[in-house]
């Protein structure tokens, strides 16, 4: 079929996820606690796309929701067959496949690498459909690994960045074929809105004048230490600032106990306040002048977005995915990785801005570049990319 013959009708798109929920809750569950899925339904089909997203599941179940049907399959990857050596070999999702090849896509749409094998088995089921990888922060994979991803993409249509600059380490390595297309698409968006600030911070109990917000794991790949050393620095500039710290895991979280024990200020300044639900972010990030972060990498980067969707200005660390969200800068600060004194500096220039028409554009800049109406058009364009050449 030809690309003119597909624009008299909408574009039939399967959206695949392999990665089945390990709890196995049920589809109404996982449709409320995994919103990305439906948000980027929504886009997609408001960008005149004919999206069908199916799942891997252990339960079989079919919903809809604003139109966009979505089909829970009970076939995940079951226990794999173990050759002799200690092989093992992932079984092939068969009743997924299947359901999928009888949906009549025009493209397929996979969301993540994590399963090269099924990646492959996938394509070669589906003989002259162009399957379309999206990546959601996979690591370059390593040794004997690069060559299951190497098959696994030989005959991928396309794949799916944050950030273009994010495939350059695939094609590195030969993972990815030459030429291969490389699409710019972000992963998800977010519904918060900026609300009345004062109201927030009341709600969400956080002051500071600035008053930052850290939002991430107490990792090695969040740097919390570099974060820290620039409050720090920052500090005697910015006498009445706070610095208020949500996290999941915290492997490096007695490092920064320690940290904090080390210096009155940090102990007088910096709040732990530890997990919170996804539902109470929305407060904290209204409430905040100023979001930051020191990622050495991201594949995405939800809590940038959902701080500009609050109106909330991020400093943050000069990576493809942050550089891409933010502009290059335009819509916040990015400095380089490690560098604690660059971001003491954006700290306290930040600062000294109109916070009022710092939030208006942080708002203005989500709703040009970051919704998921966006993210709808930027797959709109993969797709009628792959249509055209399969």
């Amino acid at each position: 079929m030809t690309f003119t013959q597909h624009e008299a009708r909408r574009i039939r798109v399967v959206q695949v996820t392999l990665v089945a929920d390990p709890q196995g809750r049920d589809a109404e569950t996982l449709l409320r606690i995994w919103p990305t899925g439906p948000g980027v339904a929504a886009g997609v089909a408001g960008a005149g796309v004919e999206p069908t997203i199916v799942y891997a599941a252990t339960r079989r179940q079919t919903l809809q929701r604003d139109g966009v049907t979505f089909h829970f399959i009970d076939d995940t990857r079951a226990a794999p067959l173990r050759l002799a050596g200690g092989i093992r070999i992932p079984r092939r999702p068969q009743r997924l496949f299947e359901f999928v090849a009888s949906l009549g896509p025009d493209v397929v749409h996979v969301h993540g690498f994590q399963y090269p094998v099924a990646i492959w088995q996938l394509v070669r089921s589906l003989p002259g459909i162009p399957v379309l990888i999206q990546d959601h922060a996979s690591p370059v994979p390593e040794g004997w690994r690069r060559l299951l991803w190497r098959a696994a993409c030989r005959r991928v249509a396309g794949v799916a960045f944050t950030a273009r600059e994010q495939a350059a380490p695939f094609f590195a390595v030969g993972v990815f074929r030459p030429g291969l297309p490389v699409f710019e698409v972000l992963e998800g968006s977010s519904p918060f809105t900026p609300g009345d600030r004062d109201v927030a911070r009341r709600e969400a109990g956080i002051h500071g004048d600035p008053c930052f917000l850290w939002t991430a794991h107490i990792d090695a790949n969040k740097d919390p230490l570099t974060v820290l050393t620039a409050f720090r620095q920052a500090a005697p500039r910015l006498p009445d600032a706070r610095l208020w710290c949500c996290f999941g895991t915290a492997p490096l979280l007695d490092a920064v106990h320690r940290f904090l024990e080390q210096d009155p200020i940090l102990r007088q300044r910096v709040t732990l306040l530890g997990p919170r639900p996804h539902d109470a972010m929305e407060s904290l990030f209204r409430a905040a002048d100023f979001l930051v972060q020191a990622s050495h990498h991201e594949g995405s980067g939800f809590s940038v977005i959902e701080a500009l969707s609050c109106g909330t200005t991020p400093l943050v660390t000069d990576i493809p995915s942050f550089r891409r969200i933010l502009d290059d800068g335009r819509a916040g600060s990015l400095t380089p990785v490690g560098d604690a004194v660059a971001m003491a500096e954006a700290m306290v220039a930040w600062s000294q801005r109109d916070r009022p028409a710092l939030r208006r554009a942080a708002r203005a800049h989500f709703e040009q570049a970051l919704t998921y109406n966006v993210i709808g058009r930027q797959l709109r364009t993969a797709y009628r990319a792959l249509v055209g050449n399969p």
